[in-house]
């Protein structure tokens, strides 16, 4: 069943997890999966008791790209259905903070997919690539937009266009990877920042993660005008009237506003 594809568990009162399920294909991404990911998001961005979402794999890999076996028998078809177009696009416009956890391998499509993700929590085996080039194809979910944004030019280059990985502490020295944990620590420590961030006011925190990616779409000016904007908008809630109360009687913030 599609269901199976991901499971879903709540680590914390404001966090949900999701584990990519398919560990015979090492979470390769098929139309059903990319669907159903999108399924849940949409249901995570509606349901106010959800204030941050962990996307996880496995041991054995977060996933190591696209279905293969899909676009040998489909082609080009496989990859623009609308099901999986409007799925990615799900994904990528996910309104509240997602952090993906990374062990093993995050290749190709599952690379490209951790990047949607606002940040990328790895353990030391993890392994990070877009080997498309090998197969005849390019990065085609986001990679040669994400990558270059994330880690520069010249590393871009380099992972692209040989099709060679990189290890878990290279990523973090280049800006890939924002937190680099022992082997099997992923999940829990992104699970510890999906925490901190629930406790924070949500709606500021939605504001703050829409300006944040507006900066890499517009000039430093556009992009100054459009965080003014949201200052505005984050000014006039009760939430933020609460945690500056809060501030000032050295208590913690009850914030209410989803």
């Amino acid at each position: 069943m599609s269901e199976d594809l991901i499971l879903i568990e709540r680590p914390a009162e404001h966090v949900l997890l999701a584990r990519l399920n398919r560990p015979a294909a090492r979470n390769a991404l098929s139309g059903a999966l990319i669907a159903r990911l999108a399924e849940i998001l949409r249901d995570a961005s509606a349901d106010t008791s959800v204030r941050a979402v962990v996307l996880a794999g496995s041991d054995k890999a977060f996933s190591v790209g696209a279905d293969i076996k899909e676009m040998v028998s489909g082609g080009l078809a496989a990859l623009t259905t609308p099901s999986r177009v409007d799925g990615w696009y799900a994904i990528e416009t996910f309104d509240k903070p997602i952090i993906s956890a990374i062990e093993a391998y995050s290749l190709g499509g599952g690379n490209e997919l951790a990047m949607t993700t606002d940040m990328i929590v790895a353990g030391e085996n993890a392994m990070f690539g877009q080997p498309e080039v090998k197969i005849g194809v390019i990065p085609g979910d986001g990679g040669t937009q994400r990558l270059i944004r994330a880690v520069g030019k010249p590393m871009a280059m380099r992972m692209i266009l040989t099709g060679e990985f990189i290890d878990a502490a290279t990523a973090f020295t280049c800006g890939l990877v924002a937190d680099l944990v022992p082997a099997g620590q992923a999940e829990a420590r992104a699970i510890e920042h999906a925490v901190a961030i629930s406790a924070n006011a949500p709606i500021s925190v939605r504001l703050a993660k829409d300006a944040v990616l507006k900066a890499e779409e517009v000039p430093l000016t556009a992009g100054l005008a459009y965080e003014r904007k949201a200052m505005f908008v984050a000014f006039a809630t009760a939430d933020r009237a609460e945690g500056m109360q809060a501030f000032v009687e050295k208590r913690p913030p009850v914030y209410r506003e989803e």
